[in-house]
């Protein structure tokens, strides 16, 4: 028969159990709470003075367009259509040009530039398939014995010996976007057949989100064996 849980036991029980219901609902939270306010709020400025001069010709009539529910909604929404416009954009040759163009002005920009172009190029990276090795892989950390995951930015050489070694990104949990990079030989990571997507989900969820089986040891190296010679 089970011993009954003191009430000590039961209140720790209750507040992890609440903890974990709310940490995924924090999460949702902090993610919308930076589209649909913080990237809203990029708007406000603009149709604010939009939104009085339009109220002032018309008080009775428009005097709603003013409140603070409104301005907000307002904002928000010409914030996705800014988005969205910049993404049909993005995918026709004049908003290619046009991006050129601002990063060509950026790049004279010394801070700037250096944080822009980080940015724009590790994204491009992972959106890509990479050559000679996989995109997601695992290493050593802290120690053998334990794993962690990663992201293959680029491969390099070690001066003198020409070993190929890893640059590899090691995003954070529950928050992908902070990290940091560490430099492993290739031989010694450990290669997944997982997308960008799946690690991003296994990453953002503690590890909730994955596949049934993953690989653990890395590959055992390729050696060159010539077969005896018959005498």
């Amino acid at each position: 028969m089970p011993t009954p849980l003191t009430t000590g036991q039961r209140l720790q029980r209750l507040f992890l159990t609440g903890l974990l219901t709310l940490l995924p609902l924090w999460l949702t939270w902090i993610v919308l709470k930076f589209v649909f306010v913080g990237l809203g709020s990029l708007s406000q400025p603009l149709i604010e003075p939009t939104l009085q001069n339009l109220a002032a010709t018309s008080p009775r009539a428009l005097g709603w367009l003013i409140q603070p529910w409104v301005k907000s909604a307002i904002a928000l929404t010409a914030t996705v259509a800014t988005i969205l416009a910049v993404g049909w954009l993005a995918r026709r040759v004049i908003g290619q040009r046009l991006l050129g163009w601002f990063e060509g002005m950026i790049a004279h920009i010394p801070l700037a530039s250096t944080i822009y172009g980080s940015a724009r190029k590790l994204l491009d990276i992972l959106q890509k398939k990479p050559d000679g090795t996989q995109r997601v892989v695992l290493i050593d950390f802290p120690h053998r014995d334990m794993k962690t995951l990663g992201f293959v930015t680029r491969v390099i050489r070690e001066n003198g010996t020409g070993r190929e070694l890893a640059a590899v990104y090691v995003p954070t949990t529950p928050n992908p976007t902070s990290g940091y990079l560490e430099i492993v030989p290739v031989e010694l990571i450990t290669p997944t057949d997982w997308t960008v997507d799946q690690a991003m989900g296994f990453i953002i969820s503690g590890g909730a989100v994955a596949p049934d089986s993953i690989p653990f040891t890395p590959p055992a190296p390729v050696t060159n064996t010539v077969p005896p010679q018959p005498t």
